[in-house]
């Protein structure tokens, strides 16, 4: 499988074999249960104190008074510590000890991965996605690319290859986000765009465009090639970074 080496102002200078990694067979499943996997190990551990509700005063009046066994409060009559009274311990509340990562085999998660990375050459999942392009897949670019300090210079690179009006459609679809979740640390919502992945160093010049991620070949994971486990991310290769794909094979 072939793919066109581009020059920052879009002109095509060679061609060059792409990595075995590009003709891995799509696997949908396991891009999902990777993904899903890969989201677990950011929950929030969240559960009620061991001794809540526990640590009280109360203690049961015995017989002979007519009423319940429970234990009561002392100086009152009001019922504590046992869950099947009005004012009782929860009976069972969510333990922070309990596993909330999943786990994924080491082979099927390289699978995936590799699953992810031959989608991104395949136009039809791409734009299935939305992404919004005019331009030949996979998107491979000299290595002038990784050398770039400014935004604009990006921005400028990405025009003349035919790939920033997926920018601005993530940047159009900036909005708050329904519901209580606004109030929670994630105020809006917006599209993922491009995905530039570089040899050594991400490309600190795109991180301030809308929607785009940059990362380095090694630190490359399933969940930035498919965003909400859907696979197919437009991303562009850099000629150095592919070279890196060969050991993503076994």
């Amino acid at each position: 499988m072939k793919a066109q080496l581009k020059s920052l102002d879009g002109a095509v200078v060679g061609d060059l074999v792409l990595p075995a990694v590009f003709e891995e067979a799509y696997r949908p499943d396991l891009i999902k249960r990777t993904v899903l996997a890969l989201q677990s190990t950011r929950y929030q551990p969240h559960g009620a104190h061991p001794y809540a509700g526990i640590r009280t005063s109360a203690h049961s009046w015995g017989s002979g008074r007519g009423v319940s066994h429970v234990p009561r409060l002392k100086n009152g009559s009001r019922a504590a510590r046992v869950p099947q009274a009005k004012g009782g311990r929860e009976a069972h509340p969510p333990k922070v000890l309990k596993v909330l990562e999943e786990k994924v085999n080491k082979k099927e998660k390289k699978k995936a991965l590799r699953s992810a990375i031959a989608a991104t050459a395949n136009e039809m999942l791409v734009r299935s996605r939305g992404h919004q392009f005019d331009c030949l897949l996979p998107v491979v670019v000299e290595d002038r690319l990784e050398g770039l300090q400014k935004t604009e210079d990006v921005a400028a690179a990405l025009q003349t290859l035919g790939m920033y009006p997926d920018v601005q459609r993530s940047k159009d679809s900036r909005k708050v986000r329904p519901g209580r979740g606004k109030l929670r640390g994630r105020r809006f919502k917006q599209r993922k765009s491009i995905l530039i992945v570089t040899s050594a160093e991400p490309l600190r010049a795109a991180m301030n465009l809308p929607g785009v991620d940059a990362v380095s070949v090694t630190s490359l994971n399933t969940e930035l090639l498919a965003p909400g486990t859907q696979a197919g991310r437009l991303t562009i290769w850099t000629e150095a970074a592919l070279k890196h794909l060969g050991g993503i094979q076994e």
